[in-house]
């Protein structure tokens, strides 16, 4: 599905960029084409002006309505040769007409296009020079590309948002209905270790061994319950980060290697509160314990540090183990990518959903060094 978004959005951009090129072509074209005939107005426009000066002409109605037709929608300007204003062809109820805005317009339309020259055929020595710019036509469809490419800009970029809206909403469905289908999986033999468990309790020789065995039965019961309520919104309480932690810290510490030590830093805070849903924030705090744990090759040290900001609530967990390569930065938290050679790397993935969709703060690497260890933080916000 996502190989079919990005053939979709590759046509798509393949498209866009066609019809922006062909666009451009043509308005090209047909801006040179509009220009050549404005010219040519203006030509007829300066003729037929000259055959009104010339009072050998007897036919003037031609002229005057050659005059009236070509010099109304193309901005023009005449001067003598020097630049003392003849005429000009602008309107006075669209534009406040003064001496400054006549200088100024006569230097914009000398820079548009080459002026026309007319020489007195009486002496060949006076001589009338006419300016002229582009008509409002022209200007249009030379900015109607830009226009073009703006609109197909946006539409590829709506569609791209609604194209991975969608397979963010697709993907989503896929974790909840695999996670649901996990936890109902889970549910058959738990409930056949819950019934071996009550045997065991019943004879004295095993009842230490079904105590220690509940704690992992309910442990499983817990990880059942929390794949169970993935795809569901939870339900967030004010909790004690403290004791939350503390808690899956000694559960994670027994079921550890003796060579690995833990320490919790809460800053002389004793009590810091925070909004959060404590089953699932425990499946958080227990996988970034796993991966330091696997880090680390059965000895090292594991550090937490709490510390109460004043606008948010910041968790960094530090491990002395192999540290990650930086070209691998940028992959931890993508699902499937591992560096074990068992698991699924949905650990992280799922750890760092769960802090940013349903506890609405972050989790990131914070730091990490090859040999030295790596310190990943979660970010509550108050």
């Amino acid at each position: 599905m996502f190989d079919r978004f990005l053939n979709l959005r590759n046509i798509l951009g393949v498209v866009a960029i066609a019809f922006i090129v062909a666009s451009i072509f043509f308005s090209n074209y047909l801006s040179k084409k509009i220009a050549a005939d404005e010219k040519s107005k203006v030509e007829q426009f300066v003729e037929a002006v000259n055959d009104l000066n010339n009072i050998s002409n007897t036919d003037t109605r031609l002229a005057a309505k050659i005059i009236s037709e070509n010099g109304k929608n193309i901005p023009l300007m005449q001067t003598n040769e020097k630049d003392s204003i003849i005429f000009f062809n602008f309107d006075s109820s669209k534009y406040k007409i003064s001496d400054d805005f006549l200088k100024k317009k006569l230097e914009e339309l000398k820079a548009i296009n080459p002026p026309l020259v007319w020489k007195n055929p009486i002496n060949n020595l006076e001589k009338n020079i006419t300016y002229y710019g582009e008509s409002d036509l022209l200007i249009q469809i030379k900015y109607f590309p830009i226009v073009q490419l703006l609109v197909a800009l946006l539409f590829v970029i709506v569609i791209s948002i609604a194209m991975n809206t969608k397979s963010k909403s697709t993907q989503n469905q896929v974790w909840a209905g695999l996670a649901k289908e996990a936890a109902h999986q889970l549910g058959t033999p738990l409930s056949s270790l819950q019934g071996w468990m009550e045997i065991l309790k019943d004879n004295p020789k095993t009842e230490n061994i079904a105590f220690e065995m509940s704690k992992d039965v309910d442990r499983l019961k817990l990880v059942s319950d929390r794949f169970g309520k993935i795809g569901s919104t939870p339900k967030l309480e004010e909790t004690n980060l403290n004791m939350q932690i503390e808690s899956m810290v000694a559960y994670i510490k027994k079921r550890s290697p003796e060579r690995v030590n833990f320490s919790i830093n809460t800053n002389s805070d004793d009590e810091i509160i925070a909004l959060i849903n404590p089953p699932l924030f425990d499946w958080v705090i227990e996988n970034l314990l796993k991966n330091a744990l696997d880090a680390m090759d059965g000895k090292g040290k594991i550090e937490i540090d709490i510390k109460n900001e004043i606008a948010q609530i910041n968790i960094d967990v530090k491990d002395t183990g192999k540290g990650i390569a930086k070209n691998n930065l940028i992959n931890v938290f993508k699902p499937g990518f591992s560096t074990k050679q068992r698991g699924w790397g949905l650990g992280l993935s799922l750890s760092k959903r769960i802090i940013n969709i349903y506890h609405k703060g972050d989790l990131f690497v914070k730091q990490s060094e090859i040999g030295k260890g790596t310190t990943f933080r979660i970010v509550l916000k108050k």
